[in-house]
């Protein structure tokens, strides 16, 4: 799980996929945070993201960086813990600006079931599931 978020880390900018019915959608994120041994992304419950990942859990985010990408497959969980928002919120300072831990807009999902794959041309592709 290390080497996935180092990876997205790295990138700054990765995409998220969701599927909204029967269309799929795919949006620039940059969160990417570890609090008591899961992996998390950050959004507002207000975005039709969020709305998404409520209705159909299933995700995938890719990523791109020096030749290398990564395409991680898991279950967005919401995890309504008031410190694992702390936690992204410290990890990513500017977004108090628009977000509260209590702020009942602020959602954090951890990634459950996770496959990644990170992948190069010519090299051997790196599984990783957490």
């Amino acid at each position: 799980m290390q080497a996935v978020y180092d990876f997205l880390k790295k990138c700054g900018t990765y995409y998220l996929a969701t599927v909204d019915g029967d269309q799929p959608r795919v949006r620039p994120f940059g969160t990417v945070n570890i609090f008591n041994g899961k992996l998390y992304i950050q959004t507002g419950k207000k975005k039709d993201v969020s709305k998404q990942m409520v209705a159909n859990p299933k995700i995938e985010i890719c990523a791109m960086d020096n030749g290398k990408w990564i395409r991680v497959q898991a279950l967005a969980i919401e995890d309504e813990n008031v410190a694992a928002k702390e936690s992204m919120l410290e990890a990513y300072p500017n977004l108090k600006q628009m977000y509260s831990a209590t702020d009942g807009n602020t959602q954090v999902l951890y990634l459950k079931d996770a496959t990644a794959t990170i992948s190069s041309f010519g090299g051997e592709p790196i599984v990783i599931k957490f």
